[in-house]
């Protein structure tokens, strides 16, 4: 069923209240995809990206789409670039689509399929074009390249506006993100490093304890 623009935000704004942490799984094959997000679901995460660079990652992204299920959460479909991966993201169960840019087909496209999309920006015109087209969550990329201070500035002109962090973020950065004012942050590898994987469990309690 098609959507609005104002059926994303409130998806999204749904989504991240659970927690300000989205895991991205590049690359894996289906069982890893699994083992990988049952930890960050151990972890308390509830957003998962399974990105469609191509269409061998079709199998990845419906091994962690039945997953999810078992646990009533659902998983997203990242690197939409064109319709064409909206309709497969669609047809493999995911709930919504990530992409790296902003671009006008895939939007189309997803809110015909009734998915909720989170596009990529990285400049204030790419942020006005995309609160022109009624959304109000993006994915500030490449976020470890642009910094902190880079989603200080946005959010000056663009108070509305709800980032999600990703790109070069990790367990050692993601705070300062947040403290910048992004509402979410994405990190991949971390998940593999088990050096890390107690400073994002930290990360999650208090970003709880602050309500």
């Amino acid at each position: 069923m098609p959507c609005e623009p104002a059926d994303f935000t409130r998806f999204f704004d749904e989504s991240f209240a659970a927690g300000p942490v989205m895991a991205i799984l590049r690359g894996y094959p289906p069982k890893r995809t699994v083992e990988l997000a049952t930890r960050a679901w151990d972890l308390g995460i509830t957003q998962i990206e399974v990105p469609l660079q191509d269409p061998d990652a079709v199998p990845s992204l419906q091994a962690a789409v039945a997953a999810s299920t078992q646990r009533g959460l659902c998983v997203g479909a990242g690197t939409v670039t064109t319709a064409g991966l909206v309709r497969l993201a669609r047809e493999a169960g995911a709930a919504y689509t990530v992409a790296p840019g902003f671009d006008d087909d895939v939007l189309d496209a997803s809110l015909a399929a009734g998915l909720p999309h989170l596009p990529g920006v990285a400049t204030p015109t790419e942020v006005h074009r995309a609160e022109r087209s009624g959304l109000h969550w993006v994915k500030a990329f490449p976020a470890a390249h642009l910094g902190p201070d880079w989603i200080r500035a946005v959010l000056a002109p663009f108070p509305r506006l709800r980032i999600v962090a990703t790109g070069g973020v990790d367990a050692g950065n993601a705070a300062s993100f947040l403290r910048a004012g992004a509402r979410g942050v994405a990190i991949g590898s971390a998940l593999e490093d088990s050096s890390q994987l107690d400073r994002v469990a930290a990360l999650l309690a208090e970003s709880a304890a602050n309500g």
